[in-house]
């Protein structure tokens, strides 16, 4: 868990510094691919899975360790040749384990939230899951365990892997030449992640493309059919948290519903979309029927309230950096506390986002407990013996977030409407 933790302090700010270059690419060639609100979902969605993952909340089925200590039928050592299968053992997982995703119904909620954007940019990457509470992926490193690939080497590679998949989410690198035989490019994964009825559940590789060419899901990206970007049911919301259990609440319902007792279990285990008859009749779902002419999710933003959306990603930013920085000192019983914060301060004004009035309790509730928080620790979690103005600087934040919460909920929208009738 430390290792990871560290590795975030480095991968972090790369993947912000890239994302900063490709919006100054896109100002200077007037192409630009970001939109605030959009960006700053993506982004905190990529907080709450690093703050899930970082902390190891959930539940595994059999770890890798296990099984290479048990089933390994050969010892191959250390070798250099073993990092390269061991890489290329992670990918043909990944592949399976993304076609699962996509295919069957129940793991389809764990990947939507990549999905999810009704954009296509760097950010998007960061869109992952914290639905995805019951771990099963060691079970499709079995080829691995069996030829004995120490667990050393699974646990470097696995994040490096993840990491790798961050370059190609983007619209401005076109086609790469012979490149696209053997890695998943820009190109493909624009494919992979359109709603155009080509495109669907196609290139599922993760940086080996022959994978995709081997089982049958390859598409290439077509000049005549410009990709479009979503889910087939929008999320409709800029909310992660909401977003990563929209599927999975939609089965709960249908489950529910329907009269028929088998329906009830096999739902889960259907192709993704499936819906019992009876419920799919009596409670039909939208779903997007013209992939060129459906209208992409927006809500009310002037620019002092993007501006403040920012503030408020760039401050969770920053505390989450430092509780990886000082994750060890904290302990992994203040960090779980601490984790909890960030996860309600990305609720909160991700909620803001979409203006719904209960964002103000929640900002309010969760400041003036920050504050209870500072005044009985005489600090925020150490950060006092990193800096003297430490406690000032969390006091203010929290003062802030309380005054935005109620300005933009209860005054902003007002002051704006009346704007726009004068």
């Amino acid at each position: 868990m430390i290792s990871y933790t560290t590795a975030l302090l480095y991968a972090i700010p790369f993947f912000m510094i890239l994302m900063a270059l490709e919006i100054g690419y896109g100002y200077f060639v007037k192409k630009q691919m970001y939109t605030v609100l959009d960006t700053v979902s993506s982004i905190s969605s990529g907080f709450t899975n690093i703050i899930k993952d970082s902390l190891g909340i959930g539940l595994l089925i059999v770890s890798y360790p296990y099984l290479e200590r048990n089933l390994a039928l050969v010892n191959i050592g250390n070798s250099r040749e073993v990092w390269v299968l061991g890489f290329i053992f992670i990918d043909f997982a990944g592949y399976w384990n993304h076609r699962l995703s996509h295919k069957i119904n129940i793991f389809w909620n764990q990947h939507v939230i990549h999905h999810s954007s009704e954009e296509f940019n760097l950010s998007c990457a960061l869109r992952q899951s914290i639905s995805n509470l019951i771990g099963y992926v060691p079970l499709l490193l079995l080829p691995a365990a069996l030829l004995g690939v120490p667990e050393q080497v699974i646990a470097v590679l696995a994040p490096l892997h993840l990491f790798a998949q961050f370059w190609y989410h983007t619209r401005h690198i076109g086609k790469l030449g012979w490149l696209e035989y053997v890695i998943v490019t820009p190109s493909q994964h624009r494919v992979h992640h359109a709603i155009n009825p080509e495109y669907i559940d196609k290139n599922l590789g993760q940086i080996f493309s022959f994978w995709d060419r081997l089982f049958g899901t390859f598409q290439e990206e077509l000049d005549d059919v410009p990709p479009q970007y979503g889910v087939l049911k929008p999320a409709a919301t800029w909310n992660p948290v909401h977003i990563n259990f929209q599927h999975f609440w939609r089965l709960v319902k249908d489950a529910w519903y329907t009269k028929n007792i088998w329906d009830k279990i096999k739902i889960w285990f259907m192709p993704t979309g499936w819906r019992p008859a009876d419920v799919k009749e009596k409670y039909p779902i939208a779903i997007i029927e013209d992939v060129y002419a459906f209208k992409r999710y927006t809500t009310e933003a002037s620019k002092l309230f993007k501006g403040y959306i920012l503030f408020q990603m760039f401050a969770t930013l920053g505390l989450m950096l430092f509780l990886f920085y000082n994750f060890e000192n904290i302990g992994f019983g203040a960090a779980l506390l601490y984790g909890a914060f960030i996860f309600v301060g990305v609720y909160g004004y991700t909620t803001l986002m979409d203006r719904k009035k209960y964002a103000l309790t929640i900002e309010v509730v969760r400041s003036m407990l920050g504050v209870a928080y500072l005044i009985i620790q005489n600090g925020w979690f150490g950060m006092q013996t990193y800096f003297a103005g430490a406690t000032s600087v969390m006091l203010s934040y929290f003062l802030i977030t309380i005054t935005a919460a109620v300005y933009f909920t209860l005054l902003e929208k007002e002051f704006f409407n009346n704007e726009i009738v004068a």
